[in-house]
């Protein structure tokens, strides 16, 4: 009695780990692409840069929600901005693949995005952005890589 009370106990706990989400973008690690710093008023607007969509972390399952798409474990890139003015913030994607946006903010919050853009490409834009570091991640709805032009915009989303 006691053995089958101990197996169905581990099954139990099995089970619950097995089903629980988590998540598995490090929004603490090294941005593959690089990073900047912009404060309201930046110039060029927009600021662009390219990068590689995609990855192998299937957010729908490690985000839940709206999140869809497939990421890298790091951010693709680190945005820290600097709010001072009304101006919204966009963040935006543009590719000829179908891409996907995720942002960790400044608040914690995770943001997500498939084809709020042009097209299929998403956008992610902050009305009252705070200031802090934005991380980034642009993925590919389906499981494979692409080129990408991340923009960032005052003005607005592309």
């Amino acid at each position: 009695m006691f053995k089958s009370t101990l197996i169905l106990g581990a099954a139990a706990i099995a089970i619950g780990f097995a089903t629980a989400p988590s998540i598995a973008q490090d929004w603490t690690a090294d941005p593959t692409y690089g990073s900047t710093n912009l404060q309201t008023g930046f110039r060029p607007d927009p600021y662009q840069f390219n990068l590689t969509a995609g990855g192998s972390i299937d957010v729908s399952q490690s985000l839940g929600g709206s999140c869809a798409g497939f990421v890298a474990d790091a951010p693709d890139f680190d945005l820290y901005f600097e709010a001072g003015s009304s101006l919204p913030l966009a963040i935006s994607v543009a590719a000829n693949a179908d891409t996907t946006l995720v942002i960790n903010g400044p608040d914690g919050r995770w943001y997500c995005d498939d084809d709020s853009g042009d097209g299929l490409n998403p956008s992610i834009v902050f009305n009252n952005p705070e200031s802090g570091l934005y991380d980034i991640w642009v993925g590919t709805y389906g499981n494979t890589m692409a080129p990408a032009t991340l923009s960032v915009s005052e003005l607005t989303s592309y």
